[in-house]
């Protein structure tokens, strides 16, 4: 509650989150609020206007492409499997860093120190990159691509939970459960995590946009989701051809990216910031 009163005093963190809400909505209504099938092609309105230019229809809000489908659809339904899919396997990261992490943070000794050492390597190379290598050895997909960001994501989870439990580990009421004889497990999920949920909620934020970017990355470089599968990033990839006589098939898909990576963003320095307040206070 006092994290909620901090965070709704940034009215630009609420606005973010609003638009973040209408994501959320997009990815769970966008067949019941798409007006026709993303797939559907219709040769008598090949390249249609948007509708408030002379040549456009109200049937077509913002147009057409150049397979006669309709924008407003496939832009509903790519953002669907780009941002839903992004939280799933921020979710699936976030799982196995965490378990990771943890096992690294209150182990010692040779196979920790191989781990830890592995990891801050890892760390050096941005996660496209990672995620480009893993796809050029599984294949191209929508599937193989979310598996590749979530296997670059895990390293930063893992990094940031081992930092915390190490430093949780030297405290005296670690040393307190110990001596009360608390196993490890116990004392990880009675002490270590209910102190853990702030860095989590803030890193998660962080990690969902680079899931964002890179999924779109992937998809634009033909690496990631395949036709007939909807996605942001290969929507433009299929735009650029006709981007010049028909600009507005690069400027739909362009500006969902943008507001989807600006809004938590913004969310996320929001919640970094109602924390520190609450903490002051």
């Amino acid at each position: 509650m006092h994290i909620w009163l901090e965070f709704k005093r940034s009215h630009f963190a609420l606005i973010g989150f609003a638009i973040l809400l209408l994501f959320c909505a997009i990815a769970i209504l966008a067949p019941l609020l798409s007006p026709y099938d993303p797939n559907v092609q219709n040769t008598n309105a090949i390249l249609l206007p948007p509708a408030w230019e002379g040549n456009g229809s109200i049937s077509h809000i913002f147009g057409t492409d150049s397979l006669g489908r309709d924008v407003f659809s496939r832009t509903l339904y790519g953002s669907r499997a780009t941002f839903g899919s992004s939280v799933f396997l921020v979710i699936i990261a976030l799982t196995i860093g965490v378990a990771l992490g943890t096992l690294a943070g209150m182990n010692k000794g040779i196979k920790s120190s191989v781990l830890n050492h592995l990891l801050d390597s890892l760390m050096a190379v941005p996660t496209l990159l990672i995620a480009i290598i893993i796809v050029a050895i599984l294949g191209t997909g929508l599937w193989n691509s979310m598996w590749a960001i979530v296997l670059a994501l895990i390293p930063q989870f893992v990094h940031q939970t081992r930092t915390f439990v190490r430093e949780e580990m030297k405290k005296d009421y670690i040393l307190l459960d110990k001596l009360d004889g608390a196993s490890s497990p116990r004392i990880f999920w009675a002490s270590i995590l209910p102190g853990m949920f702030e860095l989590l909620a803030v890193q998660s934020t962080l990690a969902l946009s680079v899931a964002i970017i890179d999924i779109s990355a992937l998809g634009f470089l033909n690496l990631g989701a395949q036709s007939p599968v909807v996605e942001l990033g290969a929507s433009l990839s299929l735009s650029l051809e006709v981007a010049y006589s028909a600009p507005w098939l690069v400027a739909l898909p362009g500006f969902c990216i943008f507001l989807m990576v600006l809004s938590i963003n913004v969310v996320g320095e929001g919640l970094r910031t109602a924390l520190r307040n609450r903490l002051i206070h």
